[in-house]
């Protein structure tokens, strides 16, 4: 292979689109901590302080599950389980190195109480403890991914709120929504790797009912930070805009417990919906 394969098959590895959307969400949460007007030096040490965080452990989690991913149709090309990087502990030098880097960053990130550290060590366990062998939305999946929002919040302001919880709980919600879709959508692929934890452990018509009610609680959770947050109305409108289309999306998976429907869902709930929901907060308090 050349250089430029080799690069490629390890920043594969790294997930970059999982951890740019990590990233974006914990910097906006940074923005909303500080008005938006944080200073740019912490903001600049607290984005690259989120994106190495996340790049290392994000690389763990594709270290930990590659043989599961090798037995699945979806997963098996990745650069582990198809084999373009052998073995596969040549990776580890450089996930090992950017979580520890991203530790270290955090540790200076907030020194006061050390609480973006606290964050990232919490959310680095979460994500690289019992891969996909229990459900990992509950309660692991959780805490991995409420850690960027909490080192972005906390970095810039080291206080606990309502604005904050209701920001993790937004993620807490719409991570079982994100990842249970795309298990649903690919059912068979999930079950014949021998994973069996829920939503697998249910039949479609039953599983799909939890993603519903799951949208709904989302919506309730956007809804609850207009008001706690005290934002304007481009957010409540954006806001009970992606509600509507979230709602309306479940309702169809509900109706229909297609694959191609789930799918559509997935896709609808990673950038634009989080990333627009997060992206329309900034903007509200900017044009203020």
């Amino acid at each position: 292979m050349s250089a430029y394969q080799v690069i490629r098959n390890y920043v594969e590895v790294l997930k970059p689109g999982a951890s740019l959307l990590l990233t974006f969400i914990g910097v906006c949460a940074a923005v909303i901590a500080g008005d938006g007007q944080p200073p740019l030096d912490k903001l600049l040490l607290t984005t690259v302080t989120i994106l190495v965080a996340s790049a290392g452990a994000n690389g763990l989690t594709n270290y930990l599950d590659r043989e599961v991913d090798a037995k699945m149709q979806r997963t098996r090309h990745r650069a582990l389980p198809s084999k373009r990087i052998y073995p596969p502990e040549k990776v580890l030098p450089l996930t090992v190195g950017l979580t520890v880097t991203g530790l270290a960053l955090a540790w200076f990130l907030q020194p006061a109480y050390r609480l973006c550290f606290i964050a990232d060590v919490v959310g680095t366990a979460a994500a690289i403890v019992w891969r996909k062998k229990a459900t990992c939305v509950f309660p692991q999946g959780m805490l991995a991914g409420c850690a960027p929002v909490l080192i972005g919040w906390l970095a810039i302001t080291p206080t606990f709120g309502w604005e904050l919880g209701l920001l993790c709980a937004l993620i807490a919600v719409w991570l079982p929504l994100h990842v249970w879709s795309v298990m649903i959508a690919n059912r068979e692929d999930y079950i014949n790797a021998g994973l069996t934890f829920f939503p697998m452990s249910r039949e479609v018509r039953e599983a799909v009912k939890a993603l519903l009610f799951l949208s709904l609680v989302l919506a309730a959770a956007a809804t609850s930070l207009y008001f706690i947050g005290g934002f304007a109305l481009l957010f409540l409108i954006v806001a009970s805009l992606l509600s509507v289309i979230m709602v309306y999306a479940t309702s169809r998976l509900v109706i229909t417990s297609t694959s191609q429907n789930a799918w559509r869902l997935y896709k609808l709930s990673a950038y634009p919906y989080l990333g627009v929901i997060f992206l329309t907060m900034c903007m509200d308090i900017w044009l203020r």
